[in-house]
């Protein structure tokens, strides 16, 4: 962000501090860059199915025992032993490849 605000002042800014405000700014901005990276690089990547176990979601299509859960504006294939009826919320306890196992969510 640091670098367009330091090409920013390069061409707005009346001269010589234009060319003062970019060899000050253009070195901030390299660092943020730098800052960022070293925090981004070790957070732990959020995706895929296993993420989604201990979720709640709304079932969709009867789940007796296989229907669908909508989670996160998704939906999802999902099966439940205990079943499960069309808008009741389940929890996600499990998955089998891309299927959701389910529970009825506690009242």
């Amino acid at each position: 962000m640091l670098i367009i605000v330091a090409f920013a002042l390069l061409l707005f800014v009346p001269s010589p501090w234009n060319l003062v405000a970019f060899l000050v700014t253009t070195p901030l901005g390299i660092v943020e860059l730098l800052v960022w990276n070293r925090t981004v690089r070790h957070r732990k990547k959020a995706v895929g199915a296993q993420n989604l176990i201990g979720r709640s979601a709304v079932v969709v299509s009867s789940c007796r025992p296989d229907g669908q859960v909508r989670l996160d504006g998704e939906i999802w294939a999902a099966r439940s032993n205990t079943g499960a009826s069309v808008h009741e919320s389940v929890n996600v306890v499990g998955r089998d490849r891309l299927t959701l196992i389910v529970e009825p969510a506690p009242h």
